[in-house]
Parts: structure tokens; sequence; C-alpha cells
């Protein structure tokens, strides 16, 4: 039996006629014998989950920059949340909960190191720019594996467009731009409440009145309204008056914790300094670099491939070469 078809038939049965099907997938960059057991999607799955670019999220920033304690987010287990609320409103809608869970692991994996602090200093170095999402698609693209991961198109989509200025092609890369928006806003707080810069009377009470005063309400409250609007439309979406809230929730994060003076930011001007002087080195000596950084910088050009190896550097890598390029070695005295 092939199981794959057997899967596929369920699809066809089973989801949303708004639902994307494997079996009606654009396919891949690269054409390739499918597997017998998992669909398109589940594959794609599987290959994110399995690669180094994934492995990395453990140890790089998710808001907060070297904390003291383990139990803050890193930008692998907010990975792991967005994966979460993304099944589960994808599973109430019937959409392709495989698609959205690929859509979802692999949507960070461009990240830098440092969080946005990161991102932001090679948008600046970058004469193109440099956005994390598109960085992600690079990196399954091209760099995993050195030949990339030669996913679907509607994962590849997904993940381009997860970003709140994206446009998604399926609903479920739609439903992953919401489902980042929601891990993102909700974990920010309660990991900001637990280093002590913001308490929960802190937080625009007229969003609270309508989301929640405690952490999981608030999600618990997104979730439903979105599946409740999405319900049977060929769009997802919140109500007008959740989305309100939220975004108040949202801004009120950028003025009292992202950006400005917060302690979520004191490290925020040794990072740049650091990942600039990083940069100008491996200009001056690409051949530090690995073997496969020397090559896009020979095919492509130098700047282009510090910073694909810079961003899929983790904090701790950073700082390893940093030290070990900039800051002076002790060494015995013979007597």
């Amino acid at each position: 039996m092939n199981f794959r078809k057997r899967q596929e038939e369920i699809e066809k049965s089973c989801l949303s006629p708004y639902a994307s099907l494997s079996s009606k997938s654009k396919g891949r960059c690269r054409p390739e014998e499918k597997c017998s057991i998992r669909t398109d999607f589940q594959r794609d799955r599987d290959r994110i989950l399995h690669s180094k670019a994934f492995r990395r999220l453990k140890h790089k920033t998710q808001v907060f920059i070297s904390p003291e304690g383990d139990h803050y987010r890193t930008r692998l287990t907010h990975t792991l949340e967005v994966s979460q609320i993304a099944r589960t409103i994808s599973r109430s809608l019937r959409l392709n909960e495989d698609l959205t869970e690929a859509i979802a692991l692999g949507h960070d994996l461009g990240h830098t190191p440092f969080g946005h602090t990161g991102e932001q200093v090679l948008n600046e170095l970058l004469e193109t720019g440099f956005r994390h999402e598109e960085q992600s698609v690079r990196v399954v693209d091209f760099l995993e594996q050195g030949k990339g991961l030669n996913l679907t198109w509607e994962v590849r989509d997904g993940i381009k467009n997860h970003t709140t200025h994206g446009n998604p092609a399926t609903l479920e890369g739609q439903v992953v731009r919401l489902s980042d928006w929601i891990a993102y806003i909700n974990h920010d707080i309660d990991d900001a409440e637990r280093a002590g810069i913001l308490k929960p009377e802190d937080l625009p009470q007229e969003s609270v009145k309508v989301l929640g005063k405690k952490h999981g309400e608030r999600i618990d409250t997104m979730i439903k309204d979105v599946i409740s609007t999405s319900f049977k439309q060929p769009i997802v979406a919140m109500s007008d008056d959740i989305y309100n809230a939220t975004q108040k929730l949202r801004s009120y994060l950028f003025e009292s914790v992202y950006v400005g003076s917060s302690s979520a930011k004191t490290q925020e001007k040794k990072v740049k300094t650091m990942l600039r002087l990083l940069f100008e080195y491996y200009i001056l000596h690409p051949n530090f670099m690995p073997p496969e950084f020397i090559k896009i910088s020979k095919e492509e050009n130098i700047k282009r491939a510090v910073a694909d190896y810079i961003a899929g550097m983790t904090d701790i890598y950073a700082i390893k070469k940093f030290r070990e390029f900039f800051i002076p070695s002790s060494w015995p005295l013979e007597i």
C-alpha cells in the first residue's frame, strides 16, 4: 500500500475546501521522487526539523540578550510556541496541519544571533538590506547542507510572508503569520514580567479587559477569536475588537520593552559593536570563514557571504569568535 496516496485521499475528503492539499502542491524547485509514506508537506516538516539551522535556534536570542535564567524564551522555544498555536488553529479550521507546522517550524531559520538587534546591524551593513524572513528562505533554498532543503512552493511562500507586512498565498501561511503575532506578544509580556520590566497592572487596561489578565487567558481569547472569525471563510483573521486590543498590547511592548532604555536592551550597544567588528574582520579575512562561505564570496560577493555566515551564528558562537579575534589570550610565563 502507498501510504502517501492514502493520506492524500484523506486530505481530500476531510479538509476544508479552502485548505491546501499536498497532492495539489505547486512542487519543488528541483524534481525528486515522492516518498511512499509521507506527503510532500510532511516531508518538508521533517527536513526542517532535522536541519542544523533549526537546532541552532536554541542558542539564539528572542528578546532578552544573554539573560540569567533558564525560563526566558529563545528563538527555538518561540518557534515551538508558534507551531503549537498554529496547529491548534489549523486543526479547528480543517486546514492542512502538516503545511502549517512546516511553515511554523521554518519561519525563523534565517534569524540572526541576538534577535532583531542582529537583524538591524546586518540590514545597515548590506546595500541590499537584510530581512530575517528573506534569509530564512535563503537558508532553505541554498545555505542548509550547501544545497538547500528543496522545499515545496507553499512552505517557502509561508516562510517568506510570515511577518506582519507579508501576504501569504495559502490560509495555512495566514495562520502562521497570526500565530507568530499571538505567540511573541504574549510570551514577551511573560518574559518582561519575569525580568521585572513590566507589572501586570502596567499593561493597557482596555486591552486587558478584552483579552484577559493572565498569559493563558489572553492566548485562549486570541486563538478562539481567530477560529470563530475565520471558520468557513476564505481568509484567516481576527475580529476588529480583538485585533485592536492585541495591536495596543503590541504597541505598548514596542514602547516599553523592544526599544528605548528598558533593561531588555542594556546589552544592545555592545552587541551592535561586536557584530560590526566581526563583519569587518571577515571582510578583511574571508579565509577564516568555512569553505562554503568562501565559495559564496567568490560566486556572489564578500558582504553577502559574511552576512550569511554571521546570520547563521548562535549568540554563543558569535561571542566566542569575537573573543578569539579581539580579546587578548593569557599565556604562561616560564620562570
